[in-house]
């Protein structure tokens, strides 16, 4: 006779590094790994699609708030594997959109706010841009590395194209910088930037704003939105996870120096 361990109970969302609390009307998801800066496991993504299901399906709560811990929101999925391995490629495959939670955020039923603490970056940004709004410390930052990581992020070349332009989006992609809050809300990236010790009450607020619209013309709105935005290359995406230019990226960012693509003359020290 086998035995079969059963889950935590309750609001469980499927790993120790996502908490998820009731506050009132409200469903908090707090990313919660600070010993990896909330680098993003599958479980993870996975764990922040099934908290927007779960908000979705009670009837107790009005709506979500996804926020992190410490000065990180998200800086995207852990390049060391997720699982503490090396195997980049066992990573990237576990990264599409069946885990994934941006479509999931984009279609939600209840509204979604990201309270964005500090830095914001590769699949946490994602999650930002696909909450419904985004509410910013001042003390945040951004930044889309993938083109340093060797990865075709055709997510980011379509949905940024849409909000920034195209000319703001391939500053963004292009160069890897980092923008300032200041600069992300003059982009039209986030919605709101507020005092970082303001951030949560600011947060809150605006969910509540959002709960209080008519919800059928509410996901009227939303779904009206979500066909602006469009689609994006999924194929060519995924592929790019397993190609020989993500391989070297993953290991070139796991030895903290530039990948072999970039010219003797223009690598630095570290990671890109």
């Amino acid at each position: 006779m086998t035995t079969s361990t059963r889950p935590p109970e309750g609001d469980w969302l499927g790993t120790p590094y996502l908490r998820f609390t009731r506050e009132g009307p409200f469903g908090v998801c707090t990313l919660d790994r600070p010993e990896a800066r909330n680098a993003m496991t599958p479980a993870m993504y996975f764990g922040i699609r099934y908290a927007v299901r779960h908000v979705d399906a009670d009837p107790d709560l009005a709506g979500l708030l996804i926020t992190g811990t410490g000065d990180v929101f998200a800086p995207g999925g852990d390049m060391g594997g997720g699982d503490g391995s090396d195997n980049w490629l066992t990573f990237g495959s576990a990264l599409g959109m069946d885990v994934t939670p941006f479509e999931t955020l984009r279609q939600s039923v209840k509204p979604v706010v990201s309270a964005v603490n500090g830095l914001c970056q590769g699949g946490g940004l994602q999650i930002a841009l696909c909450s419904d709004m985004a509410v910013v410390s001042d003390r945040a930052t951004f930044r889309v590395p993938e083109l340093l990581r060797g990865i075709a992020d055709t997510y980011y070349s379509q949905m940024l194209a849409r909000l920034i332009g195209p000319v703001r989006t391939r500053d963004l992609m292009f160069t890897g910088r980092t923008l300032t809050a200041a600069e992300a809300l003059d982009w039209g990236m986030v919605a709101r930037v507020v005092r970082h010790d303001d951030l949560l009450d600011a947060a809150r607020e605006v969910l509540g704003q959002c709960c209080r619209t008519a919800p059928g013309a509410r996901s009227l709105i939303k779904s009206s939105l979500d066909n602006y935005l469009g689609l994006f290359d999924r194929i060519g995406m995924q592929a790019s996870y397993s190609s020989a230019e993500a391989l070297e990226g993953f290991r070139s960012f796991k030895d903290r120096r530039s990948p072999e693509w970039v010219h003797p003359d223009l690598r630095k020290d570290g990671r890109l």
